[in-house]
């Protein structure tokens, strides 16, 4: 908007042009005006000589006359009559205007009858005094108008854009808070201007657009994508408001709720498979929470959720944590899992800093999963005042672990690897699942996770082994070949090695039929241990697969030197491998390697008959996954 100066100047400017303009105007016609009567006084001159007789007259008596007549017709600047040279009358008027000299041309007429020569130059002072005077007045108007002008413009403009303002603040109000304006107001227009309204609404286009985005970030920072839930940051922020702050919320309890097969999930079946299992977890969650309007979700990371239940007893909440469990069977039981979920609760005030409970929910966690399948831990309060209740969750599986390892409680599932043609080699995968003493099973990559926290993965790897040995030799299974995986803690110790060596050359029946999976990382911990670990293993008559291959950065220098029998490529490359360009080039560029180094090449994973059509088509070797065949009871 104008300020009033510049409104000021801007009038001026237009008043200056204004006046110049008229000025010009007025100079031409004044200028057109005196030429007109110059010449016409010519005539004039002329007519009035006609009028005298030259009989004996004097020449001076003619030409005084003759002035007299002319002075009493017309003003002059000045008025000469000579005859000849000689100079008869000389009238010049004492007060000239520049102007009038300088639009007053000088002219000379001849009287031919007296011999006489008249110069004159007319006067126009009084012309040229009215209207300086005028334009002096046209000037002064105008300066007044122009002050007067910019005032009420200045005013206008005020009272328009007030007006403007208010009505832009009505309509964009609306897209913030619909109710931030009366109804009166809502269907008020103050103005109605077209390229207003044009404005307004791509303004208002604009700022829902802006508020949107906005929205939309704020949705991204805090909501997880997957499940539509809250997240780790709005969990945080939600116990530091609600909780900690001033708020009706005194007491609660913290759960935590850990999806315990996701990892063997995304493994298996392909990472589809574990975001359905996720979601189906979070509905349950939210189902059960209907009944408890006051609980909030949140989901922490990958596998965790957290629920808050403001302001309820700790054998409330158990009741929860109990229905949970009997929704997280339901679930098993349909969809054949080993396990769903295993909850840890901990009660909390507003005096128990957010670390220290995660932590003892997450201990509870850690001590549900050796009891019952799905079931729940509740850390009591006298648990809390415990320096040492942090460390219950590792004591509970160090004896659940050992429990195991003691009684021997294992499960062996075979998993098959399907060949791509009827001359290549391949094998079935074992899979170990482990008991407790009630004989339920227990989550399966928490054990194995745990076993290798608490120093045990050797042993366990030497319980499935011996297992595997056992069923293969006493089932008399000895047509086929069997995968066992071993642990990269495993091949680097060095009394496990002697072991596995003897026990080989003790079954070599059985030696001949078994393959040792081991990941890429593994081997490359230490590829001295690796190569004198595959040396031991040809020796004995068994076989070597490098799995999860292509996760890490090993050459094909080092597998021709060590020379795998088979490479298992990681579920990344072959997951939805009829869509990706980029994977299949590079599965066609490492089966052409591979099988140029003599090795075999598998695919995990494989979850539809296009992938699988698709691997058979690079020349992969051999298949593995739930469209193959699912895990079955050696």
């Amino acid at each position: 908007m104008y300020k009033f100066s510049k409104l000021f100047i801007k009038n001026i400017l237009f008043a200056l042009v204004f006046i110049i303009a008229l000025g010009g105007i007025a100079f031409f016609l004044l200028s057109t005006y005196v030429n007109q009567q110059t010449l016409s006084q010519q005539k004039t001159i002329q007519t009035i000589s006609q009028q005298f007789v030259a009989d004996d007259i004097p020449a001076q008596e003619i030409a005084t006359t003759l002035s007299a007549v002319l002075k009493a017709s017309d003003d002059y600047q000045t008025l000469i009559i000579k005859r000849d040279s000689l100079i008869l009358v000389n009238y010049q008027n004492n007060y000239i205007h520049p102007l009038d000299s300088f639009l007053a041309q000088r002219k000379t007429v001849s009287v031919s009858e007296f011999n006489l020569q008249v110069q004159y130059q007319l006067d126009f002072i009084g012309i040229i005094n009215f209207l300086t005077q005028l334009f002096i007045g046209v000037i002064a108007l105008s300066i007044i108008f122009v002050f007067i002008s910019a005032r009420l413009n200045y005013k206008l403009q005020l009272t328009i854009f007030s007006v403007i303002s208010k009505q832009i603040g009505n309509e964009l109000a609306k897209i913030n808070n619909a109710d931030f304006i009366t109804k009166e107001q809502d269907n008020q227009q103050l103005l109605e201007i077209p390229a207003l309204e044009e404005g307004i609404a791509e303004i208002k286009t604009m700022m829902t657009e802006q508020f949107n985005n906005t929205t939309n970030l704020e949705i991204e920072a805090h909501v997880d994508s997957l499940t539509g839930i809250e997240n780790r940051n709005r969990f945080v922020q939600f116990y530091e408001n609600e909780i900690v702050n001033d708020s009706p919320v005194n007491f609660g309890v913290l759960l935590i709720t850990r999806c315990s097969e996701l990892q063997t999930i995304n493994q298996i079946h392909g990472y589809s498979s574990g975001d359905n299992y996720i979601v189906r977890v979070a509905e349950i969650i939210k189902t059960a929470l209907i009944s408890r309007p006051t609980g909030k979700i949140f989901r922490l990371n990958s596998s965790d959720f957290a629920t808050i239940l403001p302001n309820v007893k700790l054998k409330l909440a158990e009741d929860y944590a109990s229905e949970l469990t009997i929704k997280f069977n339901d679930y098993q039981q349909v969809n054949e899992l080993d396990s769903v979920a295993f909850t840890g609760l901990v009660y909390f005030d507003k005096s128990k800093p957010l670390g220290e409970l995660l932590a003892l929910a997450d201990t509870g966690v850690s001590v549900a999963q050796t009891q019952k399948v799905n079931s729940w831990y509740s850390q009591k309060d006298i648990d809390i005042l415990n320096d040492s209740s942090a460390n219950y969750g590792n004591q509970n599986w160090r004896q659940e672990i050992d429990s195991v390892l003691a009684a021997g409680r294992i499960s062996l599932l075979l998993q098959p690897i399907q060949p791509s043609g009827r001359n290549t080699r391949v094998y079935g995968e074992i899979l170990a699942r482990f008991l407790n003493a009630n004989n339920d099973m227990l989550p399966t990559a928490t054990f194995i996770a745990m076993a290798e926290k608490l120093d045990k993965i050797t042993d366990v790897d030497r319980l499935i082994i011996d297992t595997a040995i056992k069923e293969i030799t006493s089932k008399n299974m000895l047509d086929s070949s069997y995968g066992i995986n071993i642990s990269p803690r495993s091949i680097n110790n060095e009394h496990f090695m002697i072991w596995l060596e003897r026990k080989l050359l003790r079954e070599p029946s059985a030696a001949s039929r078994l393959v040792f999976e081991i990941s890429e990382l593994g081997l490359q911990q230490n590829i001295k241990t690796a190569k004198r670990l595959v040396d031991m293993l040809h020796r004995v008559g068994s076989r070597v697969t490098v799995e999860r291959f292509g996760v890490g950065l090993t050459s094909f220098k080092f597998f021709r030197d060590l020379t795998p029998d088979y490479i298992k490529m990681d579920s990344s490359y072959t997951r939805d491998i009829d869509d990706d360009k980029n994977n299949q080039y590079f599965l066609r560029l490492m089966v052409d390697l591979a099988h140029r180094l003599g090795i075999s090449v598998l695919a995990e994973s494989v979850e539809s008959q296009e992938e699988k059509h698709t691997l058979e088509k690079l020349f992969i070797d051999g298949c593995q996954g739930y469209y193959v065949g699912k895990p079955a009871q050696l």
